[in-house]
């Protein structure tokens, strides 16, 4: 069999090899191999393990050859949880968080996801598309091969949502990094539907999300479960509706107040339950049993400021299954970088390196629906792959605040390298 591609000599691999299911307690911790090879061909991996090849793989003059001693090689890196798509910054809310001011507070204001949204509705496509573009540049270089997408900043004006799936669709078919889209038209309440709520439901229930699924925008539906947005039986009716239209289900639970939105996506079930900051102990433990994967974001946490942090280290021993994500938005944590991610969870979240490295690959390729093609480097998958300058895992959260990835290839294509 001929090799396209071929890393070898790699100080550390790591494959992700291991059970077919999103992985928790003992099972999260990603096991590395010495000298390790990875072959690639046609897009594939068709091999990656301990050296030396199988006898049927062989390298061949035109086999692009990497020398990669003393480094690490992982599956590239997947960002399950991001607001990609939208207008303008909010940097002005700074020194509102600075005094003291928390999301609701900045929410009640007017302030917050409304100038997001307005900001998002005056863009045109191309600036939405730019934007979005540029961001997406950031992730690759530091890693990320594979984003999830969330609309949310139309808020009641429809038209908002569509353009921001339409630029997530048009940037998956011209970018590198592959685009998952999620429809997260209740993201808030919108104002003139307060006193209305029942209405505005039945418009998302009935009218946006059987368009959405007509037109193949999105892939999920995401609803923001909290005080304030949308309650537990809002929430649980919308899901119901989506899970229905055959979407799959997303659920941001317990960021802010233990709601018991985590209860909820255990009922469902929901695939994914984010942020969970809140979550209450039954609530993990109904997560555990229903096996709904936790997306958790410590970068939203770090952003605001308040110490308050999901209880990873809880989640991980009752079973619950998580993935690490950035939660990349204008307002709650500007951020693309996921390796910043890894670092917080480390410090935050007491997680071991092999714990976070899982976390990032094959659990949050799980979050996604995405586990059969990406998330771990075995035979059949695609090769979107990490040359890490990096002596070991462990360097990578404990070095913080810097790059550490040296080249990127996405389904076999490089497709970024640091400058020398």
């Amino acid at each position: 069999m001929q090799i396209d591609v071929l890393l070898e000599h790699i100080g550390t691999l790591y494959t992700l090899e291991g059970e077919k299911r999103p992985r928790s307690k003992e099972a999260l911790k990603a096991k590395g191999v010495r000298d390790g090879v990875v072959a690639v061909f046609d897009g594939q991996i068709i091999y990656g393990g301990a050296y030396p090849l199988p006898e049927e793989i062989q390298a061949s003059e035109n086999t692009q050859r990497v020398d990669c001693t003393d480094k690490v090689v992982t599956p590239g890196l997947i960002d399950a949880h991001t607001h990609l798509v939208h207008g303008g910054s909010r940097e002005k809310e700074l020194a509102m968080k600075i005094a003291g001011a928390d999301y609701l507070e900045i929410y009640n204001a007017g302030l917050g996801i409304y100038s997001t949204q307005k900001a998002t509705r005056e863009a045109d496509f191309q600036s939405l598309y730019d934007k979005a573009r540029k961001s997406l540049d950031v992730m690759l270089a530091h890693g990320t091969t594979t984003v999830e997408a969330k609309s949310g900043y139309g808020i009641w004006d429809f038209q908002t949502e569509i353009k921001q799936m339409q630029v997530a669709h048009q940037l998956n078919a011209n970018h590198p990094v592959d685009v998952v889209s999620t429809f997260m038209g209740a993201h808030a309440m919108p104002a003139k539907y307060k006193e209305n709520p029942d209405e505005f439901i039945r418009i998302l229930t009935e009218e946006m999300m059987p368009f959405v699924k007509e037109e193949r925008l999105a892939e999920f539906v995401d609803v923001f479960c909290e005080e304030g947005v949308f309650d537990i039986e809002q929430s649980r009716r919308i899901l119901t509706a989506a899970k229905e239209l055959g979407f799959g289900l997303k659920i941001h639970a317990d960021e802010i107040v233990s709601l018991g939105g985590a209860q909820l996506a255990a009922k469902l079930p929901t695939l994914s339950a984010e942020h969970l900051i809140a979550a209450s102990d039954k609530g993990i433990q109904d997560m555990a049993k229903a096996g709904v994967i936790a997306c958790l974001l410590p970068g939203t946490s770090f952003n605001l400021g308040k110490g308050k942090y999901a209880k990873a280290r809880q989640m991980v021993e009752q079973g619950v299954s998580i993935a690490l994500c950035t939660d990349y938005n204008p307002g709650s944590c500007p951020t693309e970088n996921l390796q910043l991610i890894m670092t917080f969870a480390a410090l935050y979240y007491r997680l071991l390196p092999e714990e976070i490295l899982t976390a990032v690959t094959y659990n949050a390729a799980c979050a996604i629906g995405r586990q059969e093609k990406i998330g771990s480097l075995e035979k059949g998958k695609e090769a979107d792959l990490i040359l890490w300058d990096a002596p070991n895992l462990d360097y990578i959260p404990y070095h913080f605040g810097v790059n550490h990835v040296e080249r990127v290839w996405k389904k076999g294509k490089e497709v970024w390298r640091k400058a020398e």
